[in-house]
């Protein structure tokens, strides 16, 4: 007897089926299925050995003799991510899309109350914007842009924070000075004014959210 006709009656013993369940499987006679189990029949086609490796879950190599690792072969088409250094796999969660934030002049921020973004769950971000204009390209923030912003009250000087100005929003590098109570929103762009507030005028202003991460087409 064959290694591989051993091999594929022990596969079909394991499986607990027949020499007639099996041709049903790959589509011959049960007497062709006896004659690969007894060496009788070396040559059998290829799609028939693929069959059998599929439903036995073994790859061709195996099934043939041919190596001794019972694993089925790995498809060609996938690459197995858990080998590559520079990838990771990520864990999804829907982030809200509450509309369109301005990078040039604050604009009224429509929200979309029914859209979400597909993006890694590990953003520490409670919501996300797209930003509108060219304001904040020298951080690399495009027009059409999602910006992930995670809700507080105040920043850091020099973050990049989601300022309310009356019902319109702006993206903007937030700087505050105590001593003249002003704060100055800067923006990424030399053609565009930083917009400075002080005194009475720091009621019409509130910091919406700090911009944590942002994502947009590779550029």
């Amino acid at each position: 007897m064959s290694n591989m006709g051993e091999r594929i009656k022990q596969l079909r013993i394991k499986k607990g089926i027949t020499q007639e369940e099996l041709g049903n499987v790959i589509g011959v006679q049960k007497s062709a299925i006896r004659k690969y189990e007894s060496g009788l029949v070396q040559n059998i086609k290829r799609s028939s050995i693929k069959k059998m490796a599929d439903y036995f879950g073994v790859s061709p190599s195996y099934l043939l003799g041919w190596d001794d690792d019972s694993r089925p072969a790995p498809d060609e088409d996938v690459i197995d991510l858990s080998k590559l250094k520079n990838v990771r796999r990520i864990n999804p969660r829907r982030f809200p899309l509450l509309g369109k934030i301005a990078c040039g002049q604050p604009i009224l921020a429509v929200e979309e109350h029914d859209s979400y973004v597909i993006a890694d769950r590990d953003i520490d971000a409670d919501f996300c914007v797209v930003a509108k204009g060219d304001s904040m390209i020298g951080a690399r923030i495009y027009d059409g842009d999602i910006i992930f912003i995670k809700q507080m009250p105040t920043v850091e000087n020099g973050e990049i924070a989601a300022v309310v100005i009356d019902d319109e929003v702006t993206l903007k590098r937030v700087f505050y000075n105590k001593e003249s109570e002003t704060v100055s929103l800067i923006p990424e762009n030399l053609k565009y004014d930083p917009l400075v507030y002080h005194n009475s005028q720091l009621d019409q202003i509130h910091c919406l959210g700090k911009a944590v991460y942002f994502m947009g087409p590779v550029r």
